[in-house]
């Protein structure tokens, strides 16, 4: 009975022995104690947009000459004026909006609609990760070709 807590002990001190600790991180020159860079994030692809765009399939189109839905056909939409596909109804957030659909303003929009054009009909809460947005857009510009 005495012998059960001395082999549970002699077991547990033997079971930390062999484990070395990690060696710390070091710099790109391979000196010590500085991390080394992080690996560079994927590259956002027009493929991974294309997948991500699943999302926004219930209400629009890509297609060229495609109908418009719940919301507008956005093929071209890179590099159209906001608001101007014809034959949709649009907000009045959105008509008075102006400029272009370029990369940033898209980009931001696609972030949180409600948010960057309040008053817009786009009930989507949007698109959180950065790398994803890149993605629809970069889609979105081949859509347009």
């Amino acid at each position: 009975m005495q012998r059960t807590p001395v082999f549970l002990a002699g077991l547990l001190a033997l079971a930390g022995c062999g484990k070395a600790e990690p060696p710390p991180p070091s710099a790109p020159d391979g000196a010590p104690g500085e991390a080394a860079p992080a690996e560079p994030a994927i590259q956002p692809t027009a493929a991974m947009g294309a997948q991500v765009f699943r999302r926004c399939v219930a209400c629009h189109t890509v297609e060229k000459g495609g109908s418009n839905g719940i919301g507008p056909n956005l093929h071209g939409v890179v590099g159209r004026p906001v608001g101007s596909h014809p034959g949709f109804s649009y907000s009045g957030a959105m008509k008075a909006r102006g400029g272009l659909w370029d990369e940033a303003s898209l980009d931001a929009y696609l972030e949180a609609p409600m948010k960057a054009m309040p008053g817009t009909r786009m009930a989507f809460a949007g698109i959180i990760e950065p790398a994803d947005r890149h993605a629809v857009i970069l889609y979105l510009k081949e859509e347009a070709q």
